[in-house]
């Protein structure tokens, strides 16, 4: 018979903390806990894999959303363009009844007048399509015409001295300095 010798000390204490007996661990809390661990990753892996296939479907919506939107905004962006087109702009401005302007005058710093004016081209009404032409001017068959202004410089008076003109003797209005300018 073998007898374990008795320990003294720091050694008894220690062999305190241990079972005296030889026993074994029990199994089964050990198997429980690998298989909720095991459990748990993959319902987790699930989660996971349902969420990113979630957020594929929503950026396959996107893309298809955008890819619509960007054809949209191609299609209004040609409209721009075609009404813009200087051909375009002409023919609208024609049907509104606009005719190209004169000759232009420029007018320098020093009050001299560079270039000689002429008036726009006259139009008649039967020129005019009907649906651009005012109500009152549909029955009228008489040509639209302008009448004279008595501010429109004269060529005498643009190609003259670089002098100011002399003030006339009708009443001017004074315009109101504003302040901050």
């Amino acid at each position: 018979m073998s007898r374990k010798p008795e320990l003294k000390g720091r050694a008894a204490r220690l062999a305190r903390l241990f079972p005296a007996g030889p026993r074994q661990a029990a199994r089964t809390p050990f198997v429980l806990l690998v298989v909720l661990l095991l459990g748990g990753g993959l319902i987790g892996l699930l989660v996971l894999n349902s969420a990113l296939s979630e957020g594929s479907f929503k950026m396959d919506d996107l893309q298809k959303d955008t890819k619509s939107l960007t054809d949209e905004q191609q299609a209004l962006q040609r409209d721009i363009d075609s009404y813009s087109a200087p051909d375009a702009l002409q023919r609208r401005a024609r049907e509104l009844g606009m005719v190209p302007g004169g000759d232009p005058a420029f007018l320098n710093p020093d009050g001299t007048v560079k270039g000689v004016p002429s008036a726009a081209a006259q139009r008649s009404l039967g020129d005019v399509p009907a649906a651009v032409r005012p109500p009152e001017a549909v029955s009228l068959s008489r040509t639209i015409e302008a009448p004279p202004s008595p501010a429109t410089p004269t060529p005498s008076t643009l190609t003259g001295p670089s002098e100011p003109p002399a003030p006339s003797a009708a009443p001017t209005e004074a315009i109101p300095e504003t302040p901050g300018r």
